[in-house]
């Protein structure tokens, strides 16, 4: 499978919303917005987002199809990576392709990442990236309804 990262075009905010309202998603990555539903809010965080001198977001592709978003996001030295892939997916190493090519175009440290402590496949594609934990939180979870764990990640070379 050919994984590739490129700029955000308009036509890949249709699909980016279709996934982020996938509920077994939203539940696994667990810290999402309020109401993920809210079309408004979606279109005015990503018009955010692609604005941003601060954001390096991009789109991904699996051989040709967009099958998600990764991003690093934040002020120097505590910049995040975030990424989100479709359910349909998950398990055949896309994530793990793409965090690695989204590493190779930031590369500055530190770099930290957050998931759910209960999000075992976020952490392994995490762990594969580099990142080892540094510290555990709780924190309120928008999708569960309810504060739970998270593991704070820190990518250091």
């Amino acid at each position: 499978m050919d994984i590739v990262l490129r700029e955000i075009h308009d036509s890949d905010l249709p699909v980016f919303y279709r996934q982020m309202n996938d509920p077994e998603a939203v539940r696994m990555a667990a810290f999402t917005p309020e109401d993920p539903a809210d079309h408004a809010s979606f279109g005015t965080y990503w018009k955010e987002i692609r604005s941003s001198p601060d954001v390096l977001a991009r789109t991904v592709l699996a051989d040709g199809d967009v099958v998600g978003s990764a991003a690093v996001y934040g002020q120097p030295g505590s910049r995040e990576v975030t990424y989100w892939i479709d359910r349909a997916h998950w398990g055949r190493g896309v994530a793990t392709a793409a965090l690695r090519e989204l590493l190779s175009q930031v590369p500055e440290r530190p770099l930290y990442a957050r998931a759910a402590a209960d999000n075992a496949g976020s952490l392994r594609v995490l762990e594969k990236c580099g990142f080892r934990e540094s510290a555990r939180a709780l924190g309120y979870a928008n999708a569960r309804g309810e504060e739970i764990e998270e593991v704070v990640l820190l990518l250091s070379s």
